[in-house]
């Protein structure tokens, strides 16, 4: 029998882990039985009633979170020239074309968002093996391939994310840091739930929002009651 560790036994005994809970409420547990010494990230998990081997129901969005994430993104502009001052105004932080697009083939990735433009995409699409494994591929769903890069930039630094439902049907995402009160936490997890509820695949049958948990990066998952449609 797997043994139960020592702040798992502690957050038990403050909290009933198995209660169904509001956003808000969840959130405050989660900040409540977090123990790390750093900043954690607090994550949403989003279980979907789909089947991800069906590309109809292949579910695959951007919601822009009203307060970030609380995290410092790295950003990385794939543009041409003429477009290179208007990137860096919007806040890239790494601007250029050819000589990253060379960095990137000899493995570097210490970057967490590539945003680049159509007409560069043939160059771009040849890293695909490189970036692809670690999720930096641009893709125009995620608008991360777009004629207006420096709107792109500026909303990824405000806070939009992007997510795909993975083989389980599971959805994850980042909806801030602990350090976020828990109101903040609720409202941005709200925006992935209504986002999330307005990409529902018509051809999904049954019960579309299957479960919903709260969690920090190391803390147990707080349930949350999937009829919420407010923080």
């Amino acid at each position: 029998m797997a043994q139960i560790s020592k702040k798992r036994k502690e957050a038990l005994a403050k909290h009933d882990l198995t209660e169904i809970r509001t956003l808000v409420e969840a959130a405050k547990v989660v900040k409540d039985i977090t123990y790390t010494k750093f900043d954690a990230s607090v994550d949403i998990d989003v279980r979907l009633g789909v089947d991800p081997r069906k590309a109809d129901q292949m579910v695959r969005g951007v919601a822009t979170l009203p307060h970030g994430t609380g995290k410092t993104v790295r950003v990385l502009a794939l543009v041409t020239p003429d477009k290179e001052a208007e990137a860096t105004a919007a806040g890239a932080d790494y601007v250029g074309l050819d000589d990253y697009i060379s960095k990137i083939e000899k493995g570097w990735t210490d970057i967490d968002v590539i945003i680049t433009m159509p007409s560069v995409m043939a160059k771009v699409g040849r890293l695909g093996r490189v970036l692809g494994p670690r999720g930096l591929m641009p893709n125009p769903k995620s608008g991360t391939v777009t004629t207006d890069v420096a709107k792109a930039v500026q909303e990824v630094k405000a806070g939009k994310i992007d997510f795909k439902v993975d083989k389980t049907g599971i959805i994850h995402c980042s909806v801030g840091k602990v350090s976020f009160d828990e109101q903040k936490l609720a409202e941005n997890a709200i925006e992935v739930i209504q986002t999330l509820q307005r990409l529902k695949p018509s051809s999904a049958k049954g019960t579309y929002i299957k479960s919903i948990t709260l969690s920090s990066t190391m803390s147990p998952a707080v349930p949350v009651d999937t009829q919420v449609t407010s923080a």
